[in-house]
């Protein structure tokens, strides 16, 4: 009797272990949408693209993807939905000066959105917690905060500025997919 609880103990062990890596959802339909929302992003190219430059208060955060990169399974996914998140919440501020189609804006939120969503409830709240992820979690959230204070509100919301943050935004979201690719199954 104990040897047969012993078992099932560890089977369930074993299969809620690296759920987040069965999520068929991130298996089938993250990359599809990933390559969506970086389509939609090309469409976005603004009149001032040759003249945007990111500002040197604003670097790119490699070392939040190097950490991100070796984490759990779920720390990943967590970063990755916030990620997407931070990227959504940054295209609903005033783009009225980038001349884009509005259905184009629109549809990308809808496929960041759908892809944030679809993460969450891939991992659940359970990642949260630890030091790792909190810091993580802070320090991306600074990261996106600076991009919107120091970029768009300083450049008053400019073509120039959206130029920028749709530039960033597509490195972030190429560097969200190759992190995801890491949990997919090879084939």
């Amino acid at each position: 009797m104990i040897q047969r609880s012993f078992f099932a103990c560890l089977f369930l062990c074993m299969c809620s272990s690296g759920s987040s890596l069965r999520c068929r959802w991130i298996n089938h339909k993250f990359r599809q949408h990933s390559e969506e929302t970086l389509n939609l992003l090309d469409m976005m190219i603004t009149s001032t693209a040759e003249d945007a430059e990111i500002e040197d208060t604003v670097h790119f955060p490699n070392h939040l993807y190097h950490q991100a990169s070796t984490a759990t399974a779920e720390e990943k996914l967590a970063f990755t939905a916030q990620i997407l998140e931070e990227v959504a919440a940054l295209f609903e501020e005033d783009h009225s000066s980038a001349s884009w189609e509005e259905s184009t804006v629109r549809n990308f939120l809808n496929i960041v959105n759908k892809q944030a969503e679809e993460l969450r409830s891939c991992f659940g709240s359970h990642s949260h917690g630890t030091k790792k992820s909190e810091q993580l979690y802070f320090k991306t959230e600074m990261y996106f905060k600076r991009l919107s204070d120091h970029v768009l509100k300083r450049q008053g919301h400019s073509a120039e500025a959206w130029e920028l943050i749709r530039r960033a935004a597509r490195d972030h979201l190429m560097r969200t997919e190759h992190l995801t690719s890491s949990l997919r199954p090879a084939h």
